[in-house]
């Protein structure tokens, strides 16, 4: 067993707005993201979302005001709120949500990802086996 590196995960990551998963833990999906540029609004009615940044530095947009996200910090947008993720420069972010939760919420368009990739080869009790 080993710790997951965010350093090297997010290396691998190579596309903007395309969620990778990199780990599961109760239903939850751990998953790595690059942002650069401006996200679709949208809400999820039924999921909180965390945005942790681990590299660089994101604003949540929201409807009554802007919340700036710098490395080592995070926010949880709750549910049913709409909100959109901006970075004006690449920004590397770790999302902990329900394995459920849709990138675009509400929406749907050409950032909707259905299918994640995976960066984690295994989940950890695979390992015990």
């Amino acid at each position: 067993m080993s710790p997951v590196d965010l350093t090297k995960v997010f290396a691998t990551i190579t596309t903007h707005w395309d969620p990778h998963i990199a780990g599961e833990l109760n239903g939850q999906h751990v998953k790595c993201v690059k942002f650069k540029g401006e996200f679709v609004w949208h809400k999820h009615d039924a999921e909180d979302e965390l945005f942790l940044v681990h590299r660089g530095f994101m604003e949540m947009r929201l409807r009554h005001g802007v919340v700036p996200i710098g490395p080592g910090q995070f926010y949880v947008v709750p549910r049913g709120v709409e909100h959109q993720p901006y970075a004006a420069e690449e920004v590397e972010v770790v999302l902990f949500e329900p394995a459920s939760t849709l990138n675009t919420g509400n929406v749907r368009n050409e950032l909707t990802k259905d299918k994640l990739k995976r960066v984690a080869s295994k989940r950890p009790e695979a390992e015990l086996q």
